[in-house]
């Protein structure tokens, strides 16, 4: 009997552990946006899980991953500007560095890594975009494209948008 309790609460241990340490759910976004170009946007959706955006989790001022578990890969394939600037196509890893009022986004040549093996000097492109607010509260982190070129990051109360044309 003692046995059986001891296996019990061994299985019941393991199986908790196994749960809190559960990855965030993979997602993946693709559009062919009006220029005929095709945007995808392949990501982990951490939730917020009543942790403070900006403070436990995607820090005010300092590089994140812009997702969870792998870097998110962002993938044109055509060449494209965003926001102005001009980007080859081919797949990229996306991080930011998140702000109250700003976020900066960041493309960079180093797409198939962990999520936290950041190198600065394989950035390929970096541009500031205004932090919104959001229509509704997302408790995932998500990413939205537009037939227009807009891609949309929704997360909490806040919308962080740039333009792929």
């Amino acid at each position: 009997m003692k046995q059986l309790i001891l296996a019990l609460l061994i299985t019941g241990l393991a199986s908790a552990t196994a749960c809190a340490q559960r990855p965030s759910p993979a997602a993946k976004v693709s559009e062919t946006i009006s220029s005929g170009t095709k945007v995808t946007i392949d990501y982990s959706q951490p939730g917020i899980k009543g942790r403070t955006i900006g403070k436990e989790i995607a820090p005010w001022g300092k590089v994140w991953r812009t997702g969870a578990n792998e870097a998110t890969v962002f993938e044109v394939n055509k060449n494209v500007t965003i926001n102005g600037k001009s980007l080859p196509k081919g797949k990229y890893s996306l991080y930011s560095i998140p702000g109250q009022k700003e976020w900066v986004i960041i493309l960079n040549k180093t797409w198939n890594q962990s999520g936290t093996e950041y190198d600065q000097k394989a950035d390929i492109m970096r541009f500031t975009v205004k932090t919104l607010k959001a229509a509704a509260f997302s408790e995932r982190m998500t990413f939205k494209i537009a037939k227009s070129g807009v891609v949309s990051l929704v997360w909490g109360n806040y919308l962080v948008n740039f333009t792929v044309k």
